[in-house]
């Protein structure tokens, strides 16, 4: 089913047209597969996915923060000291913040690192907990992201983990009221808070116009 067409995902992410190629048979197949089928639901994914993904030009979440930068985002977890010790460490940062949590293990065994977000909504797959239940509902196997979680960097793992992050999660439900408020609490279930509304509501509005939504 072709719910979505390469003119019109350029038409509202100008800067996926390098890549739009290969996303697009992967999205059509996921999205009618996770009934995220109707206009109105299809425009509220990409407004998301675009945002979190840099118009699907990167499905790996970007840890690549300076020590300002790290102490905005995660005050919990650095000092002035700290931060400019872990600043542009990627691999480090990640370790760190996402120790301990989610079935996680310590800093030092590296799970933070190796699960971090990745797909076209990586904001949700930070933890072993998380790749073992994508994996468990995507092919019935919960190791089956475990041993490669770098399965989702590629373009059809990736569209398939954000569309069943979005059904497992009844998204569709926020995205069919098609008001601002529920475009809020989206946002909410999907970031956590209300980072990037302002660009998320952007693509939105282009969306809705390449849909045709009222």
């Amino acid at each position: 089913m072709n719910l979505v067409t390469r003119d019109q995902l350029i038409g509202i992410m100008p800067e996926c047209e390098h890549v739009v190629g290969t996303y697009i048979p992967f999205l059509n197949e996921a999205l009618d597969r996770f009934d995220i089928n109707t206009p109105v639901r299809i425009a509220a994914f990409i407004a998301h996915s675009g945002h979190e993904s840099t118009r699907y030009t990167r499905v790996e979440e970007n840890l690549n923060y300076s020590a300002n930068g790290l102490l905005r985002t995660f005050p919990n977890y650095f000092t002035a000291e700290t931060a400019a010790d872990f600043a542009y460490k990627p691999m480090r940062i990640a370790n760190r913040i996402y120790a301990n949590r989610g079935g996680n293990g310590s800093e030092d065994s590296g799970d933070g690192w190796k699960f971090r977000g990745r797909s076209l909504l990586p904001t949700n797959l930070r933890f072993q907990r998380a790749y073992m239940a994508a994996g468990k509902r995507l092919t019935g196997d919960a190791s089956a992201l475990l041993a490669n979680p770098d399965l989702l960097l590629q373009p059809n793992w990736a569209v398939r983990a954000a569309c069943d992050f979005w059904d497992y999660n009844d998204l569709n439900a926020y995205a069919d009221f098609n008001t601002d408020a529920e475009f809020r609490n989206l946002t909410r279930k999907i970031n956590g808070g209300l980072r990037g509304l302002d660009d998320r509501i952007s693509l939105w509005m282009l969306a809705k116009q390449m849909f045709d939504v009222r």
